[in-house]
């Protein structure tokens, strides 16, 4: 049989196949080959009525996230609030080049809007990031259309409300929510597994919530990529391996100076490149002390 693992729970993978959902242990052979199933997988699976069954194959995956742990992703919801915790437009771009590098459609979605008195500054940032190509949510009535026939994640920093924006969308399921707590500025962590939930005619998952990011970036070609504004136009600069830093005739940084790439994203795009290149030498050192 084929199906679809939609959760993971100690050690039992649930596996939905032609509308049932059957209790699956992965068989050893996997353990033995460093392969281990996840939320999303496509699988071969045996059962037999009233026993357990066993995944037996894993189809190729598309994608995968390590945080969450979740495969096969059309694309994620990356939660960010306008207000406690306020907008945080460097973390928003370590989600986005996350998913630019694993090739998942981000969609932004702005909550906690009633807290704003004004939403002006608040619309030029969104302004900045359609011009960029990403779409910018306000309200759910047009998220929902969204997420038919797709799998999609929910991301973002804990305490933007992830769990109670899936709540709405998905009244039935009920997931555990916390409050702000005041004392830490932050979220309390509440989701501990990632399950796929049949919703609004597609997939949707609960994600752990998280405060930070480690992006699986280790260099500036794979950084550059992830820069959709920079992709477009690093084939007219006169290196093919320029960094957009110190080359001349750079047709990036040209852009910065013209207004055409937004300088906020193009400092985010420096500061990640500074941290890449100085996880690159603490490793140097690291295999030369060995």
């Amino acid at each position: 049989m084929q199906g679809k693992i939609i959760k993971s729970l100690a050690g039992f993978y649930y596996v939905e196949s032609n509308g049932q959902v059957y209790q699956t242990r992965a068989r050893g052979n996997f353990r033995k080959k460093g392969h281990r199933p996840y939320v999303g997988d496509e699988v071969d699976f045996s059962a037999e009525e009233h026993s357990e069954g066993y995944i037996l194959a894993i189809h190729e995956r598309k994608n995968s996230l390590i945080r969450p742990p979740i495969v096969n992703v059309d694309q994620a919801v990356v939660i960010m609030s306008a207000k406690e915790p306020d907008l945080n437009i460097n973390l928003l771009d370590r989600f986005l080049i996350l998913l630019e590098h694993k090739n998942i459609k981000p969609l932004i979605y702005i909550s906690k809007l009633d807290l704003l008195k004004d939403l002006s500054c608040l619309n030029v940032i969104k302004e900045q990031y359609q011009q960029i190509g990403y779409q910018v949510i306000y309200h759910l009535s047009e998220l929902l259309p969204l997420l038919k026939d797709k799998i999609t994640v929910f991301m973002g920093q804990t305490g933007v409300g992830k769990s109670t924006l899936l709540n709405k969308i998905a009244p039935d399921l009920n997931l555990e929510t916390a409050e702000i707590s005041d004392s830490l500025g932050r979220g309390r962590h509440t989701t501990r597994a990632v399950t796929l939930y049949n919703v609004h005619g597609g997939k949707i998952a609960d994600t752990p919530g998280f405060s930070s990011l480690d992006y699986e970036i280790t260099s500036s070609e794979a950084l550059n990529a992830a820069f959709p504004e920079f992709l477009r136009l690093s084939s007219a600069c006169k290196f093919r391996s320029c960094t957009h830093t110190h080359e001349p005739d750079c047709a990036v940084k040209e852009a910065v100076e013209q207004k055409v790439i937004w300088q906020e994203r193009y400092q985010h795009y420096l500061q990640f490149l500074s941290e890449i290149e100085n996880r690159r030498e603490t490793y140097k050192k690291t295999i030369k002390r060995k």
